[in-house]
């Protein structure tokens, strides 16, 4: 896919306001540590995540999502009524319906004739969103749109700490481990026609590839079991998950760089902040140097679908993306999903 009128011209981010140790995790987890005599620091040592973020408890994702939003417009200096379109991408939702798009569009003044809807795909909901939004100002629909989106990882990584200490197996352990690396944030993406873009980057198009048969190696969501009562669960084949969207993402890769005319690949790229063995073999698998990512999984954990965007805005405040790159935002999602962006910075 490509583009010629569509420019990302904004990224706010709001970043939740309690560190959480890997460490302190593993105080909870002393129990199923004891059982399988585990030595500490099993969680940085596996994923590289030493800390992460979460909410104060009872917060809103649409509050969040306005929040990030609103430094977004501000920074585009584009008001409310400029909006066409506002798509709330994020894994958690404050309702099954309405959407949480109508509370983050009403708190932000989003009303009229902008279309306002959630898009959910695991951690790809965002970059999905801003294809969306991206398809609609390329066909004239729209001239200006607004991707949200708020994760909030307190919750299930709670109640995956107590399933762990009730039942402290290798097997709860190996497939409970992913979402100790959970964090919490939110994000907001403006993109415009390139018409009334100021300062921002032009998008120049992008890749999908999916492989849907390995949709069961993750799952997020009311446990199967009877005796469970319904409870929401969380558990990942990693083994599994790396090995398959490896091969995903490179497929999506290769055809990425071809149609964007991109020969040696981009000069920066942004991943999906799953966590350090994870990053190593994805760059390596497409022959990209490890010092051409930026990362932020080390200090904010996996935060789904704000991942990306979020790591793509601070390294843009660091300096790493300057005026020129050629930048990619590479997004892996479960289901398996994949979805390559490519960016002039």
């Amino acid at each position: 896919m490509r583009y010629s009128h569509v420019t990302v011209e904004s990224i706010g981010y709001e970043l939740a306001p309690n560190v959480v140790t890997s460490a302190s995790l593993e105080t909870r987890l002393a129990p199923i540590y004891e059982a399988l005599h585990l030595p500490p620091g099993q969680i940085a040592a596996l994923t590289g995540v030493r800390e992460r973020r979460f909410w104060d408890a009872g917060q809103r994702m649409a509050d969040g999502a306005a929040k990030a939003g609103r430094k977004a417009l501000a920074a585009a200096g584009l008001a409310p009524d400029d909006i066409g379109m506002l798509v709330y991408g994020g894994v958690c939702r404050d309702n099954l319906e309405p959407a949480t798009a109508c509370a983050t569009a009403h708190a932000l003044g989003i009303r009229g004739t902008a279309v306002v809807h959630d898009t959910c795909n695991a951690c790809l909901g965002v970059m999905n969103g801003v294809l969306q939004v991206a398809n609609a100002i390329e066909l004239g629909q729209i001239q200006t749109g607004l991707v949200v989106s708020c994760e909030s990882a307190r919750p299930i990584v709670d109640s995956t700490i107590a399933r762990m200490v009730a039942n402290p197996t290798m097997e709860m352990f190996k497939r409970s481990m992913a979402t100790m690396t959970g964090g919490s944030g939110a994000i907001g993406i403006v993109l415009t026609h390139t018409s009334r873009s100021v300062a921002g980057h032009r998008l120049v198009g992008g890749a999908v590839r999916a492989a849907p048969e390995h949709h069961a190696l993750s799952h997020w969501g009311a446990d199967t079991e009877p005796s469970s009562g319904n409870a929401v669960v969380m558990e990942t084949d990693a083994v599994g998950t790396l090995q398959h969207g490896v091969i995903l993402g490179t497929a999506a890769y290769d055809a990425f760089v071809s149609e964007l005319g991109w020969p040696g690949g981009p000069d920066r790229v942004i991943c999906h902040q799953v966590g350090a063995p994870h990053r190593a073999a994805v760059l390596a698998a497409m022959d990209i140097p490890l010092d051409r990512d930026f990362s932020t999984f080390e200090y904010l954990g996996n935060i789904g679908t704000v991942s990306v965007p979020i790591t793509a805005a601070i390294a843009d405040e660091r300096g790493t993306l300057a005026p020129g790159h050629r930048v990619g935002l590479f997004g892996i999602g479960s289901g398996l999903n994949c979805l390559l962006l490519g960016l002039e910075w």
